[in-house]
């Protein structure tokens, strides 16, 4: 009579096929970390706390609000558009008879007298805006050679500057490119009660593009010496890390509404005064139906005069607020216990399951 041998439960194949799933199971191991359960800050969002940091936000932000803009409407500003007052009455009908104008060689100075409208207290910025004006264009923006700016040995460095890269007898223009072509040459003078009001034009530019963008011993060459003059002419006996009109210049703006300092006017001008501006209406907006504006600024601890932030802080600010008030009106009206189960959709529609 045969005997069956029955196999020991140690080696049972299924515990060997368990075992041989579990070591080729793709599942990571286990840790707190994978799964989520170290020790962490879970606050519950009761009503109260959510009412709390609403009101906190609108305490904080309504005040910030205010004083923005406070500050803001303290800031004293004269704005003042030229480019059509200071051309001729037959030449403003099209922009032909415009471009023609600012285009015929000539003295195009005019004056015109600014009122003060409130006491404007030293610094008092001067800057010249210009609408219209794209210089975020890609093409104009590389239009320039930063090595050429910062070193003489390095005057050959053109590449990116066509068409103003050098001249026809093979002369590198320096500096070379659009930007540069293209510079700012309206001029301003003021003057109260015939006194000539110094405007200062030191210490205009960023401290860090005069010592580290344009060079010391690099001074223009062939600017402006073509056919076709782009805008103001430079001084070739003052390097360029002193000619801050063009440093102020080349730091291009990202929209096509700018402002850009032309200088500093360093005394009080009392309300009421008026002053003599002569505008050299040099530059042309004309064929690009730019406009340009002379600004006369102070400044306050927040800045120049812009509504915008003071907006800001009082709309969110407003809006938290009402949400607090809006959440305190339904927790005291319609209150409901939190982590009441009965609330779950589940056990509202019970016939849904």
């Amino acid at each position: 009579m045969s005997s069956t041998t029955v196999p020991s439960s140690s080696g049972a194949p299924g515990s060997a096929d368990a075992s041989a799933v579990r070591r080729n199971s793709k599942r990571p191991k286990y840790s707190k970390f994978t799964q989520q359960e170290l020790p962490a800050c879970k606050p519950i969002l009761t009503p109260r706390w959510v009412i709390s940091a609403f009101m906190l936000v609108s305490i904080v932000f309504i005040p910030i609000g205010v004083a923005s803009l406070f500050a803001s409407h303290d800031v004293v500003e004269i704005v003042y558009r030229y480019d059509l007052d200071c051309i001729p009455a037959s030449n403003r009908s099209n922009r032909a008879d415009k471009v023609q104008y600012i285009q015929t060689p000539g003295d195009k100075t005019c004056n015109k007298s600014l009122t003060v409208p409130k006491r404007m207290k030293p610094p008092i910025y001067v800057y010249y805006q210009l609408d219209n004006f794209y210089q975020n264009h890609r093409r104009y923006v590389k239009s320039r050679s930063d090595q050429q700016l910062r070193d003489a040995s390095s005057e050959g460095e053109v590449s990116d500057c066509k068409p103003e890269d050098m001249l026809s007898n093979g002369s590198y223009i320096v500096p070379c490119g659009l930007i540069a072509w293209s510079l700012f040459n309206d001029t301003y003078s003021f003057s109260i009660n015939s006194a000539q009001v110094n405007v200062n034009k030191k210490g205009i530019s960023w401290k860090s593009d005069r010592e580290h963008k344009f060079g010391k011993d690099v001074y223009p060459k062939n600017f402006q010496s073509g056919g076709l003059i782009g805008g103001a002419k430079l001084n070739s006996s003052i390097p360029l890390s002193e000619q801050e009109d063009l440093i102020v210049w080349m730091r291009t703006a990202a929209l096509p509404t700018f402002r850009k300092l032309y200088g500093k006017i360093e005394h009080d001008l009392e309300e009421n005064q008026v002053i003599q501006v002569s505008l050299g209406n040099n530059y042309n907006t004309y064929s690009f139906n730019g406009k340009k504006k002379l600004v006369l600024s102070t400044t306050s601890w927040l800045g120049g005069k812009n509504d915008f932030l003071g907006i800001a802080y009082l709309t969110v600010g407003g809006l938290c607020f009402f949400l607090a008030m809006a959440f305190t009106i339904v927790y005291l009206v319609k209150p409901r216990q939190l982590g009441d189960p009965s609330y779950l959709s589940w056990n509202r529609n019970p016939g849904w399951h």
